[in-house]
């Protein structure tokens, strides 16, 4: 066990509740627990992980969610903040290629980090875009400087901050799509959709969303994608063991159903099963419109605040079936993108659309390329997901139409990617928009919670620290800075940083 730090509040204890074990919310309980606020953690489903929760069977290990690990510093500072190490509770196993991506015409794209390979690779689809790929990474590598290490971790309280960062966003026009801006420096159809499609992976259209997320290329090429040994989860272990190390409390099968609200304040969490949690601070890492219309409703605030937030865009929703087959393919990369016949026409239908395309394009998941401890021994253990409409978009019945949809693409990756599947196929289970609904409490079932436009960005999503109760604060995907592992990461420690600095301020006034 590591050493406990130093309390801060030596005249007395501060509390604080947070609801929801995801990776923000394990973060923010971790840099509570380690300022010295007595934190307890509670967590609906059975184990921690939200998103990142992970499913056993017949010798199988799936992730359910997010499997790319793209800033280790930052998890690296979280472990330092609470004295410890990361390499003493988990191992990040680098990943290699980051990604291939595949098209139906058979061009296929190892984007890695090695520039003379990238060079050639491109140089041998497009020569011309050879010098505008490197043009691109230098856009990148800006945008990253001013949207990630700037102001990832910095709350957006007021509009005045908003407008501090205006100027540079703007000559970065991020008033601009990706995909816009991928187009300026790339010329070749396929590469702009290779170097374009980063947005998807926290839940944007890189036909909307704002070119600020170009920062993600950078942020890979910086330092690199990484798998943790043991997967996704054997991380949330290593979090939940820091956590309990240093003396934070976690609960779980305690589905929050309210926060109570008293005198402008929120005084106290209550559980279905009846326990309350009475705390000076209390933070939420549950979906944002759930934790306003649902765990507040018997508040003017919640419900007020929970209408305004169901009238904005939300990001898309997923499909996600999860696989074990009796044979290990290390052929198939560790993270496969898998480009359908269309690529505008299927993101329009995705974000916008009411009805399940006819199409798909698919990222295929096959950990044990890169750690064979996944699966039993000679075997494999996948994923496949679909980005697909929420459920405010197209009511699908879910329930008929998800086994359908799961031949269809267990078809599809027998034709295309994995020969013998079928043959192969030891267990599998689907997870649909309804279970984000009903297991996540998520939205309409959106994966990413809000849309990550410009215009739901930054100042305009909402605030690390409620308007008008001063002791509630959000951490996650629906605050600044967004989803993704570095990004609720990141809202960890913007949320964690105002509610020390004011349970210290409370201090000094008491």
């Amino acid at each position: 066990m590591n050493q406990i730090p130093q309390n801060d509040f030596s005249a007395g204890t501060k509390t604080a509740v947070v609801i929801g074990a995801g990776f923000g919310g394990l973060a923010l309980a971790i840099r509570l627990q380690a300022a010295g606020i007595q934190t307890v953690l509670l967590e609906k489903r059975d184990k921690p992980g939200g998103r990142a929760y992970v499913y056993e069977d017949q010798g199988f290990t799936f992730d359910a969610g997010p499997t790319v690990i793209t800033d280790p510093t930052a998890l690296e500072e979280l472990f330092e903040v609470a004295g410890a190490k990361l390499s003493d509770y988990v191992e990040l196993l680098p990943v290699a290629p980051f990604y291939r991506l595949a098209w139906e015409d058979g061009f296929v794209f190892d984007y890695a980090d090695d520039q003379e390979d990238l060079d050639r690779q491109i140089g041998a689809k497009s020569p011309e875009d050879v010098a505008g790929y490197r043009r691109f990474l230098a856009y990148s590598k800006e945008v990253f400087h001013e949207g990630y290490e700037k102001l990832g971790t910095v709350p957006f309280l007021n509009f005045r901050d908003m407008m501090r960062a205006a100027p540079q966003l703007v000559k970065l026009e991020a008033y601009r799509s990706v995909y816009s801006k991928v187009s300026q420096f790339i010329k070749d159809d396929q590469l702009r959709q290779a170097f374009s499609f980063h947005s998807l992976l926290v839940g944007g259209n890189p036909f909307a969303t704002s070119s600020i997320y170009a920062l993600i290329h950078a942020l890979e090429r910086k330092w690199g994608v990484f798998f943790p040994r043991g997967g996704t989860g054997a991380l949330v272990r290593g979090m939940v063991k820091l956590f309990t190390d240093i003396g934070g409390r976690i609960e779980v099968d305690a589905e929050v159903a309210e926060i109570t609200i008293e005198n402008g304040r929120a005084s106290a969490v209550r559980t279905r099963g009846g326990a309350v949690f009475k705390a000076d601070l209390v933070a939420s890492n549950a979906d944002v419109v759930h934790t306003y219309a649902s765990l507040m409703k018997t508040s003017e605030r919640g419900r007020k605040h929970g209408k305004a937030l169901q009238k904005k865009r939300f990001s898309m929703s997923l499909f996600v079936i999860y696989f074990g087959l009796k044979t290990h393919r290390p052929d198939i990369a560790h993270h496969t993108v898998c480009f359908g016949p269309r690529y505008r026409p299927l993101i329009d239908e995705i974000f916008k659309g009411q009805e399940l395309a006819g199409d798909f394009s698919l990222y295929l998941h096959n950990p044990c390329v890169t750690d064979p401890s996944l699966a039993p021994e000679g075997m494999g253990s996948f994923y496949v997901l679909s980005p697909v409409p929420h459920l405010g978009n197209a009511p699908i019945d879910w329930a008929v139409e998800g086994p359908k949809y799961r031949d269809r693409i267990l078809d599809y990756l027998e034709a295309r990617y994995i020969p013998g599947l079928k043959a192969d196929l030891v267990t599998s289970r689907i997870f649909t928009p309804d279970d984000f609904r009903d297991e996540l409490n998520a939205h309409l079932g959106s994966a990413f919670s809000l849309d990550p436009v410009l215009t739901q960005s930054a100042w305009f999503r909402p605030h690390n620290r409620d308007d008008q109760i001063p002791n509630l604060y959000i951490v996650g995907a629906g605050t600044h800075p967004g989803a993704g592992v570095p990004g609720v990461v990141g809202s960890a420690k913007a949320t964690a940083g105002l509610m020390i600095e004011d349970a210290r301020a409370s201090m000094v006034r008491a």
